[in-house]
């Protein structure tokens, strides 16, 4: 278990939403960062000498890296100390970017992603122990609103800004100002967390499981290596049998999970969080559901800028109806998560679902004729069917977790989203890059050229149709709501400390000494 963390102090209320809002900054650029190359992948490419698999490595190797360490990460900020792994976390991202953005090559490139997703990975875990430490119930509602609009909002808000950032051309950086502005957002975030945010551990922290995390590090490249660099290599023996070594590799990671747990209670991946079955299939619905969305934007990326010929302007356009449709409906589904949460999950995914097979159709049909709002119009129903589901996702998939194993539930839950996202990016660039490659004359100039591109798109993205259909046949296997909103805690003692009081001892949180 997680140990629940106790503010030092009551601190002044104007403070606590300034430390609130540079948290919000991290997070915010963690998930904009790892979509903002979409928009600019092509003209990355270009400028790099990069191959398809070496663009695919851009896009999938953050979000790899992040699922990877992410758990860690958590860890080790109740080991550490919550804002030194802050702190730590945010400065080597910052330096990270600037990195990516000097990068002479797409090897350099690769590596600076990397560095990105493990940095995110120490920074992000803190932003939700921050609310906890800083926040009582009746201030937590709104700043968990907070969050989740940063949530939404950034999400989708990648590919514009790349596409924006590109097409200005500040300071006739092209293509690397994506990277480099973050490095004023960065140390402006460092410099406030160090002066502002107060510092917590847990009393009795969990250990790290140095070998539980190398098993998973070795199981997820048996994975994803063969995904994405398979076709390149001709799927040569030496990628077949990396990839057939990821099932002993799982197994044994397993197996330590299990032995660690009995002997240690410090498992990095408890095992008895899969024997409730609510958890289970939610785990499933989110690495389905999140394979299926980051992989659809690859697509239509590709498919309008090399095979229609678009700008990135014109691709943002098209694809910038989809934050709208989450602003239209992420308000019902937080109204209705504590009531008929499952039903409106549900819901989401069947539009979704239909809005994937209308752009299919879109593409199919049209093909090199299609305008920006074509795709516009169903990439709106998807934001809204995306509005409607994943802001209460995993809410809802935590119901029955017990409360001693809702911090470890929550670093899964995260991992597993992050590691659907790199292997939909896998498996969507290994078909849709075959497709287009086969059946695409040299020339771009050529008809035959973009109605190719045309119908790999639309037969490609029958896997991110498929995925939605997926997640949404697995929704009644889901909790019916997520929890209802805690009942107000008595008022603070005059010390500052807020403790538990709840009905029994062997169900209270521990709570570390927090140092000023």
């Amino acid at each position: 278990m997680t140990d629940v963390p106790a503010p030092p102090t009551a601190s002044p209320k104007p403070t606590r939403w300034v430390v609130l809002g540079v948290v919000l900054i991290a997070l915010f650029m963690d998930l904009v960062d790892a979509t903002i190359v979409n928009i600019v992948l092509p003209r990355l490419q270009t400028g790099l000498g990069a191959g398809y698999s070496a663009a695919q490595w851009v896009l999938a190797g953050y979000s790899l890296a992040f699922a990877l360490v992410l758990v860690t990460g958590g860890r080790l900020g109740d080991i550490l100390g919550r804002k030194r792994m802050f702190v730590a976390g945010m400065a080597c991202f910052t330096a990270a970017s600037l990195m990516c953005g000097a990068a002479p090559t797409a090897e350099v490139l690769i590596a600076g992603r990397l560095a990105q997703g493990v940095a995110a990975a120490l920074m992000v875990p803190q932003a939700m122990s921050v609310i906890v430490v800083l926040f009582d119930h009746r201030e937590r509602a709104r700043a968990f609103a907070l969050y989740g609009v940063t949530l939404s909002l950034a999400n989708v808000s990648g590919p514009l800004l790349g596409a924006v950032l590109t097409e200005a051309d500040l300071f006739g950086l092209g293509w690397r100002a994506v990277f480099y502005v973050n490095v004023p957002l960065g140390a402006a975030a460092v410099a406030l967390a160090l002066w502002l945010m107060p510092e917590s551990r847990a009393a009795r922290p969990l250990r790290p499981d140095p070998v539980g995390m190398a098993l998973a590090g070795l199981a997820m490249f048996a994975v994803m290596f063969p995904l994405i660099q398979g076709r390149e290599r001709g799927w040569d023996a030496w990628t077949l049998a990396l990839l057939g070594a990821a099932v002993p590799l799982l197994l044994l990671f397993a197996l330590h999970q299990r032995r660690r747990d009995r002997t240690t209670g410090s498992a990095l991946v408890p095992p008895a969080l899969f024997a409730r079955r609510s958890f289970a299939a939610g785990a499933v619905v989110m690495f389905v559901l999140f394979s299926g969305l980051a992989s659809l934007f690859l697509v239509l990326t590709y498919d309008f800028q090399l095979g229609l010929g678009w700008s990135p302007l014109r691709t943002a356009a098209a694809v910038v109806s989809w934050p709208v449709g989450i602003v239209l409906t992420s308000g019902v589904a937080r109204r209705y998560a504590t009531t008929r949460g499952r039903r409106v999950i549900g819901i989401g995914l069947a539009v979704m679902t239909a809005s994937a097979l209308a752009l299919i159709g879109v593409l199919a049909l049209l093909g090199p004729a299609v305008a920006w709002w074509h795709a516009a119009l169903p990439v709106l129903a998807m934001g809204a069917g995306m509005g409607m589901c994943v802001p209460i996702l995993t809410g809802v998939v935590l119901a029955d977790v017990p409360d001693d194993d809702a911090g470890a539930a929550s670093g899964v839950a995260n991992a597993v989203m992050q590691l659907g996202t790199a292997v939909g990016v896998a498996v969507v660039g290994v078909l849709f890059f075959w497709l287009a490659a086969t059946g695409a004359p040299a020339d771009p100039g050529d008809p035959a050229h973009r109605r190719a591109f045309a119908d790999a798109a639309a037969t490609t993205l029958c896997y991110n149709a498929a995925a939605f259909l997926l997640a949404l046949a697995l929704v009644p296997l889901l909790p019916r709501a997520a929890r209802p909103e805690p009942t107000p805690e008595p008022a603070e003692p005059a010390d500052g400390l807020r403790r538990h009081t709840g009905p029994s001892p062997t169900n209270r949180p521990r709570y570390g000494r927090a140092a000023r």
